[in-house]
């Protein structure tokens, strides 16, 4: 089987999925037109990455992109007794996170990319795909977790210095006022 076939029986799998959102979604649209849903989801993509490319509004409709499916099923991982999931979406906000610092010093090289909002869409489809080892996951195993075991020891007492100074400090400014 070719490749390009196994993802589209990926795709359809995904779009038949009674227990995904778009899944009804699909299954109206198809009925509807009579055009299979592989099809109508391309067609949407297509239209979609077009829209990315030169229409208004890019950047937000890239963030919510970015922030409404994970948030959502963020919210369903903390509400089911599985651990699991609660570390899945852990991972995508932590690498979201460093992405959105690393994305804010480079924003004014990033903004001069014809293809910016179409590749950081892509980004974060990748991040969050609703598969066993997605972007997130590599990001953090690879990048993120290694920087973190190597720097937590020094973050955790430069933390603990500047909480004491920053304690101090409020309790000072408090006890200065009183006197007042």
């Amino acid at each position: 089987m070719s490749r390009i076939e196994v993802i589209r029986e990926s795709i359809e799998k995904t779009l038949k999925d009674e227990n995904k959102p778009w899944a009804k979604l699909f299954a109206f649209a198809e009925e509807k037109t009579g055009v299979n849903r592989v099809y109508i989801f391309v067609g949407f993509i297509v239209i979609f990455s077009l829209y990315l490319l030169i229409g208004v509004g890019q950047q937000l409709v890239c963030n919510i992109i970015g922030f409404v499916y994970p948030a959502y099923y963020s919210m369903k991982a903390l509400e089911s007794p599985m651990k699991e999931d609660d570390s899945k979406w852990l991972t995508y906000w932590i690498v979201f996170a460093v992405f959105t610092i690393i994305e804010f010093f480079s924003e004014f090289i990033v903004r001069w990319l014809p293809f910016y909002w179409l590749l950081k869409c892509i980004f974060y489809i990748w991040l969050m795909a609703p598969m066993e080892y997605n972007g997130s996951l590599i990001i953090y195993e690879r990048i993120v977790r290694p920087k973190f075991l190597r720097y937590h020891s020094r973050v955790d007492k430069f933390l603990s210095t500047n909480h004491e100074r920053a304690l101090k400090i409020a309790v000072d400014t408090i006890l200065a006022e009183k006197r007042e």
